[in-house]
């Protein structure tokens, strides 16, 4: 009886990881005809073993470490990913920047509440091993439609953050300008979240994410917003939270429309990197819209969001600001080969010129596996001229998933 309840137990937990897979790989027609073929083998092994469980009494149950507890069998999963990147800029030195390793535990109770974690673990440029809590929640299934998602939590605003940014789901060695810290995309936020998804009608599909949290903190420099961070913080400095919400709708299997949109206040907190308290909120507000569409082997996505701050007269830094960027990427596998070429078009514009950014990328993937990938790259970038943003350079990835 202990094996075959470790054996439903794995089955659970080999589910859930594959789970994660096909959100994450959403874009390959070739990995999700896998995996989906694999979960629906472990569904069936996990029926016939709860078949066979059936007729065990109370006082029959075994405990398996600490997987099984009064009121329901509990199961774990250990996946995430890891990345290994090397850059040279055009005219200067190549050196390896990139040495990170994220863990995702996911820890199932019964068949209601899920905990989910995922740390960043990576080596900064001093040599230091630098340690995030990317998000921690607790979920409870509500129903077959619905998910109530507590603690801290990607942004559900726009698709890259939510789905693409993991190196080894994103087809290019780095991410699209404005989709980092103090960019045009929100990162992460603390709070609560329902979201989930149900067909309508014939074929059509609808999703919906809808949250409150403690928003976003600013900072300013000389007088002027210098970012918004958006990190997620176990607190609110006006005394406010943000509302938020994506909709999207699937009218074919492969095609996907999202709209996105916030609303909230934020404060300053740092001026000219001195902590401030008092300064007045003003009005924070996000835009968002996105799309997507997977025809045999071509993949073609594009997004644009925004953040605007509005403005303050008693303020240190009295008027608003807005981020926003766009992208335009395609992708397309060379039939049964695993070679994948990739072409993505970015537009990042921020109030300050140092960052604002126009960006061609291009690139080239090798899929050792449907979750290990050899990416290399090439970004000519249009910036301000003798900054990092107008520098070509040349990209090399080692990312893979598990």
């Amino acid at each position: 009886m202990k094996r075959r309840r470790n054996l439903l137990v794995g089955s659970i937990c080999g589910i859930l990881g594959l789970a994660s897979e096909l959100t994450w790989s959403q874009s390959d027609d070739a990995r999700i005809e896998e995996l989906e073929a694999q979960t629906s083998e472990l569904r069936m092994q996990v029926e016939e073993l709860r078949d066979e469980l059936e007729g065990v009494r109370p006082e029959d149950e075994v405990d398996v470490g600490a997987g099984a507890s009064r009121g329901g069998t509990t199961s774990s999963h250990l996946t995430g990913y890891a990345a290994i990147g090397f850059t040279k800029p055009e005219g200067g030195d190549g050196e390896f920047d990139v040495v990170s390793f994220n863990p995702i535990i996911h820890f199932l109770h019964g068949e209601r509440i899920l905990w989910e974690s995922e740390l960043e673990i990576e080596v900064s440029g001093s040599g230091e091993t630098e340690v995030e809590l990317e998000y921690s929640t607790i979920d409870i299934f509500l129903n077959d439609y619905l998910v109530l998602v507590t603690g801290k939590f990607n942004s559900p605003l726009g698709n890259f953050r939510q789905n693409l940014h993991p190196a080894w789901i994103n087809k290019l060695p780095s991410a699209p300008p404005g989709f980092g810290h103090d960019g045009a995309a929100p990162l992460s936020d603390i709070g609560l979240q329902l979201r989930g998804g149900r067909p309508i009608g014939s074929g059509m599909h609808l999703t919906y994410a809808s949250y409150v949290g403690n928003g976003p903190r600013l900072a300013s420099e000389d007088g002027e917003l210098h970012g918004v961070d958006t990190d997620g913080f176990a607190g609110s400095d006006d005394g406010e939270r943000t509302l938020g919400a994506r909709v999207s709708l699937l009218p074919l299997p492969r095609l996907e429309v999202g709209f996105s949109g916030a609303w909230g206040d934020a404060a300053i907190v740092e001026n000219d990197d001195d902590e401030l308290v008092g300064d007045p909120a003003r009005k924070y507000r996000v835009n968002g819209v996105d799309f997507s569409y997977q025809w045999g082997d071509f993949d073609l996505r594009a997004e644009y969001i925004s953040q605007e701050i509005g403005s303050a007269p008693l303020s240190v830094a009295p008027e608003g600001a807005k981020w926003e960027t766009q992208y335009l990427q395609g992708a397309y596998k060379f039939g049964q080969s695993k070679w994948e070429g990739v072409l993505r078009y970015s537009d990042f514009d921020s109030p300050h010129t140092d960052e604002a950014q126009e960006q061609w990328a291009i690139g080239m993937n090798y899929l050792v596996t449907p979750s290990a990938i050899l990416k290399l790259g090439y970004e000519s970038n249009d910036g301000l001229t003798g900054t990092q943003t107008d520098s070509d350079r040349w990209l090399l990835q080692v990312a893979y998933g598990y």
